[in-house]
């Protein structure tokens, strides 16, 4: 894993200090512990101070360490669960990446987490584009197996309070994986009550808060999933249209 832990450190922002960064270290361990330390204290300038700026590894590192909490909320190892975020990695890093990350995800889930403190870290650096993004992938953990334990329920809308994710916005995301329903309107945010004009300004306003341009700078991967949630987006406006007949 040397490889990767020189990748990791070497593309950390500000996620190489606070508490994520002590769980990257305590995760990659003794191996890891002279290249955080080179990539620390190696440049001439001195010691690295954290970027603000997010930074691919920085959302991953994020990525990790909260699906370890939301693996954890029921209190048993899910197979359908963990095997969402194995092939999320592979789908978007490929294979030897993928089972890099995965094996960094099992250690975090070994550890005690400071999830309050986590996502405070994550609120002061990343945008809310970016949060939004990470919690719709937790929540589509939480979504693999079929059903949503009141559990996990509950360590969603925390993750989600703490960093700041609206009701509205979490109960949007929920239903990017609904298949039945009004969760075409709950996509959009808005009640099938709603008239004409104010479902055309939902949907500019959701597709410009889910516009995958929001996440540039992020990584190619992160913009690829980011697509796919704007296209439901789309599609929900679409289905509600053909609905009304709204041309």
């Amino acid at each position: 894993m040397s490889e990767y832990i020189k990748w990791v450190a070497g593309g950390l922002g500000w996620a190489f200090g606070g508490p994520i960064g002590g769980l990257l270290g305590l995760a990659l361990g003794a191996a890891a512990e002279g290249t955080l330390n080179s990539v620390q204290n190696g440049s001439s300038n001195g010691a690295r101070k954290p970027e603000q700026r997010t930074r691919p590894a920085d959302f991953e590192a994020s990525m990790l360490v909260l699906a370890a909490v939301v693996i954890k909320a029921d209190g048993e190892s899910n197979p359908k669960e963990t095997d969402f975020v194995r092939q999320y990695f592979v789908k978007n890093f490929g294979p030897k990446r993928a089972q890099e990350s995965f094996d960094l995800f099992k250690r975090f889930a070994e550890q005690r987490i400071p999830l309050s403190s986590v996502c405070a870290q994550i609120r002061k650096n990343m945008p809310h584009s970016g949060r939004l993004q990470l919690m719709h992938f937790l929540i589509g953990i939480a979504e693999a197996d079929g059903k949503v334990d009141s559990r996990e329920v509950h360590t969603l809308k925390t993750i989600a309070s703490y960093l700041y994710i609206n009701e509205k916005d979490f109960q949007a995301m929920r239903a990017f994986f609904a298949t039945e329903g009004s969760h075409h309107y709950e996509i959009l945010e808005i009640n099938p009550e709603a008239s004409d004009e104010e479902v055309k300004k939902a949907y500019r306003r959701m597709a410009m808060k889910f516009h995958p341009d929001r996440l540039e700078g992020y990584g190619s991967e992160v913009i690829k999933s980011a697509q796919e949630q704007f296209i439901k987006v789309q599609h929900a406006y679409q289905t509600v249209c053909a609905e009304r007949g709204i041309q």
